[in-house]
């Protein structure tokens, strides 16, 4: 993956993402507000997705700069996942009836079908590539739930979230770059699949950025549902 200004904006909104969200938990040594699915869709995409650290051919700073930052999603992810399940006073706080969207059932399962049918070659690497492509398009979705669902939400937990979005919408201008001035980036197959899911991805954010700005402008910490 090249890397322009678009990209190396977005891989810092994202890595600032996980520092809001880490300081909402040990500030207030709570994760309430927080879905815990969002976390384990995130490191499961993580996971599936960055097999490739085992496979590494050669070194430059643009494969030390990205293996870097893998390994800090997989950790990061990993460790907010086992703060939620098994660290105390955080694991106490989580509200698991409030976080009631069926991943397994409306996320994991369908995204692995479909990378068995819509994906760019047959084999198990690029199969858990394509798997990882779709379920990111849809790992926000439990966390988005939860706050039209119950509305009221702290700062940094809707600062986490529109990280989040702003990473994902400066990833799409990093690919109209990329398509405006790099001849051969259409050429791979997997384009199209990074697309169709990266849109999606985003549209998923629209109405909470809607009432993340309203509720900046209105000075207000309450996200209509």
């Amino acid at each position: 993956m090249g890397m322009n200004v678009f990209r190396f904006a977005g891989d810092m909104i994202h890595l600032a993402s996980f520092f809001v969200l880490f300081l909402k938990m040990l500030s207030s040594r709570s994760v309430e507000g927080v879905s815990l699915k969002t976390q384990e869709l995130y490191l499961l995409v993580f996971v599936t997705r960055y097999l490739d650290l085992f496979f590494l051919h050669h070194f430059s700073w643009l494969t030390i700069y990205n293996t870097i930052m893998k390994i800090i999603y997989i950790s990061s992810s990993a460790t907010i996942v086992y703060y939620f399940r098994y660290k105390l006073p955080w694991k106490t706080t989580y509200k698991k009836d409030e976080d009631s969207f069926l991943h397994l059932k409306f996320a994991i399962a369908p995204c692995a079908v479909l990378s068995l049918v819509l994906n760019s070659e047959f084999t198990v690497i690029e199969l858990l590539w394509t798997f990882s492509i779709y379920l990111e398009a849809v790992a926000i979705m439990p966390q988005l739930i939860m706050i039209q669902r119950y509305g009221n939400v702290e700062n940094l937990t809707a600062n986490y979230v529109f990280c989040l979005g702003a990473y994902r919408g400066l990833y799409l201008l990093n690919w109209i770059d990329r398509y405006l001035t790099e001849e051969t980036y259409t050429s791979s197959k997997t384009q199209w699949i990074i697309w169709i899911s990266g849109f999606v991805q985003t549209a998923l954010y629209c109405d909470f950025f809607y009432y993340y700005i309203m509720s900046k402008f209105m000075g207000r910490n309450v996200l209509p549902a």
